[in-house]
C-alpha cells in the first residue's frame, strides 16, 4: 500500500470585499459566515521600470462554528486577514436544470492583520482613504516606481540580481 498522501490546505492573504453575511442553519443550529476575499499580486516589469498590478483574485470564504462566531465580532469590509483553510468544491443545478459548481475556502483558522479605521466621531462606515488608494499593498519607494527593496551596494557582483528565496 502506498505511503502517499494528498494534502488540501490554503493560505490566503487579502482584504475582506463584504461584511460577513452571518446567518444560523436551521437543521442543526450552527452558526455560518460568509464572505468575500480579494487577493492581489504584482511584479516588476523591467522595461518599463515599474510595478504592475495583475488581476485580483476573489474567494469564497466560508467559517462554521466558534469561526464564524468571530468573523461575525471583528471583521468587517476592508480588514486586511489570514485566512487559512482547505478547497472546497460543490456541484449543484440552477433553475434550467444545468449542472454549476462553486468553489468556497472552507476556513478553519484566521487572523486579523490590519483593520480599516472608521470615519468619524461616531463613525459613517466609510473607510479612510489609505495612502496607497488603488495600488497594489507595497510601500512605495523613494526612486518613483523602483521594487521596494534595497538596491545592491556599489561594487556587488551580483546587482541587479534577485535572490531565488527557495
Amino acid at each position: 500500500m502506498s505511503q502517499v498522501r494528498s494534502l488540501n490546505r490554503v493560505i490566503l492573504v487579502g482584504r475582506v470585499g463584504k461584511n460577513p453575511d452571518i446567518t444560523v442553519v436551521a437543521s442543526s443550529g450552527r452558526q455560518l459566515a460568509k464572505f468575500s476575499l480579494a487577493t492581489n499580486e504584482g511584479y516588476f516589469d523591467k522595461n518599463s521600470n515599474a510595478w504592475k498590478d495583475m488581476p485580483t483574485e476573489w474567494h469564497n470564504i466560508v467559517a462554521w462554528g466558534p469561526l464564524a462566531q468571530k468573523v461575525e465580532k471583528s471583521v468587517n469590509k476592508g480588514d486586511m486577514v489570514l485566512i487559512e483553510g482547505r478547497i472546497h468544491t460543490r456541484k449543484w443545478q440552477d433553475k434550467n436544470g444545468q449542472d454549476r459548481w462553486n468553489t468556497d475556502i472552507q476556513a478553519e483558522n484566521m487572523i486579523i492583520l490590519d483593520r480599516r479605521k472608521e470615519q468619524g466621531v461616531g463613525g459613517a462606515g466609510a473607510p479612510y482613504p489609505s495612502a496607497n488608494a488603488g495600488k497594489n499593498s507595497f510601500p512605495d519607494s523613494a526612486d518613483g516606481g523602483l521594487p521596494p527593496f534595497a538596491a545592491a551596494p556599489e561594487g556587488d557582483e551580483r546587482a541587479g540580481e534577485e535572490e531565488d528565496p527557495f
